[in-house]
């Protein structure tokens, strides 16, 4: 049985997971106006990563006796000046995801809640990579700069994630 405070600390992740996965499509939508359809297929895999989490959580409260609460969720904004941009802001994102999933495994290992602490290590693990990947996003787009060419390169290149 899982305890109450987690339970409602796995339910706002819920709602968080769901708010990346909006977050992620509303930049892939306007990355795809924009004519860089790489990034948008890029964000678009993302976006149904970010659904798989929330549904890795929803499942491990269904298996604990818990009951998953679905509140509203926030809306994005869905207009971004450039790819760096909208990388940028992933970025920063998921710098923040990141210090939710500690904060989850903080008040697991406080409660002495072993299960939530095994499920969690599988999400510290995705986030050191999530990191990663935008950031070397970020660091790419800036590196070419205002050069079209090379952005569009890029693009194409972020167009090959999930068909490896």
């Amino acid at each position: 049985m899982i305890g109450k405070k987690m339970e409602e600390a796995i339910n706002r992740q819920i709602n968080a997971e769901i708010y990346s996965a909006y977050l992620y499509m509303a930049m892939s939508a306007d990355m795809q106006v924009k004519n860089f359809s790489g990034s948008a297929s890029w964000l678009k895999v993302q976006a149904k990563e970010e659904l798989e989490h929330a549904m890795k959580f929803y499942g491990h409260l269904i298996e604990r006796g818990g009951k998953p609460k679905l509140e509203a969720v926030a809306a994005p904004k869905d207009s971004w000046k450039s790819p760096l941009e909208v990388f940028e802001e992933a970025y920063a994102h998921e710098l923040k995801v990141t210090a939710m999933i500690n904060n989850l495994l903080e008040i697991a290992r406080a409660e002495k809640d072993y299960p939530a602490e095994s499920l969690l290590k599988w999400y510290v693990d995705e986030q050191v990579e999530e990191e990663a990947h935008t950031s070397e996003i970020v660091a790419q787009f800036k590196l070419v700069g205002e050069s079209k060419g090379s952005m569009f390169m890029i693009d194409h290149r972020l167009a090959k994630r999930g068909k490896e």
